[in-house]
């Protein structure tokens, strides 16, 4: 038993495992954001569009009496451009972030241009003074001729 528990608390406490959970709980509140834009938001603009038409409530009733079905098909389109709605905010989200993701990528690598020794040509830190490749002496950076 003490095995099996060790197992499980490494198992559980492992990083992916932890990542996991912290996306499924973030998903669970983006997904809460989500659903609430689409029906606070879209969805009566959509109902203005067409008419101020409710398809939820469309329905369909095949027989009747204790027999009788009812193909309630509005709650199933209703339920379809929810999806896509929904769909569609994911994918603005998503590459709102990958643009942001590309700029700072972007922004990183405009930093400092590498140093290379004049002998070597093997990339040097910015202020050395010795080539740690092949122990050439440098000239002095310009930052501290000042």
């Amino acid at each position: 038993m003490k095995k099996f528990l060790k197992e499980f608390k490494e198992f559980a406490l492992r990083g992916n495992v932890l990542d996991l959970a912290v996306g499924v709980v973030v998903g669970g509140a983006f997904s809460k954001i989500v659903t609430a834009l689409v029906e606070n938001i879209f969805m009566p603009v959509i109902g203005i569009i067409i008419g101020g038409i409710d398809i939820s409530g469309l329905s369909l009733t095949i027989g009747t009496g204790e027999n009788a079905a009812v193909l309630a098909y509005g709650a199933f389109l209703t339920t379809v451009i929810d999806f896509f709605l929904i769909a569609l905010c994911v994918f603005l989200f998503v590459k709102l972030v990958n643009s942001l993701w590309r700029k700072k990528k972007v922004e990183e690598a405009v930093e400092e241009p590498k140093r290379l020794c004049p002998y070597c040509r093997q990339e040097v830190d910015a202020e050395a003074t010795r080539c740690p490749h092949c122990t050439s002496q440098l000239d002095v950076p310009a930052a501290e001729e000042e």
